[in-house]
């Protein structure tokens, strides 16, 4: 059985590596290695987007970033318990018509034993913005 560590029961300390492995995932910008952070079974929402399991995280991905270009992420640690953690995240892109948009939004993640996530809901807020206004 495939494990991503840290595994949870998480600490204070493991939930922030978690997270830091989570941002580094996602801004790698690789659908199939962000994937294999999630259970093959793994359940989203994703503002009103359902997504369930790897391939079509694979899928949601790879579209996402066709139309989300130079896009950069960072993720703050919110909360943790056993095996959940909650952040909070913001992240810039642009689209392909060069208008520039900073994303809003917490996330809610629930692991198994093995430090895969099973869910994660998103809940995500875009604003248009201008180039100079950017910080990531």
């Amino acid at each position: 059985m495939e494990k991503k560590h840290p595994l949870p029961p998480f600490t204070l300390e493991t939930a922030k590596q978690k997270i830091q492995l989570a941002e580094d995932a996602w801004n790698s910008q690789d659908p199939e290695k962000v994937s294999l952070a999630y259970t093959v079974d793994s359940e989203w929402r994703n503002r009103n987007l359902f997504v369930n399991g790897r391939e079509e995280i694979v899928q949601f991905l790879s579209k996402k970033w066709q139309t989300e270009l130079d896009y950069k992420l960072k993720k703050e640690y919110w909360a943790h318990g056993e095996n959940r953690i909650a952040v909070r995240f913001e992240y810039e892109y642009r689209t392909k018509e060069g208008k520039w948009f900073r994303a809003y939004g917490n996330e809610n993640w629930e692991f198994d034993e093995n430090g895969l996530m099973k869910k994660r809901f998103a809940s995500i807020n875009d604003l248009e913005i201008d180039k100079s206004e950017r910080h990531l």
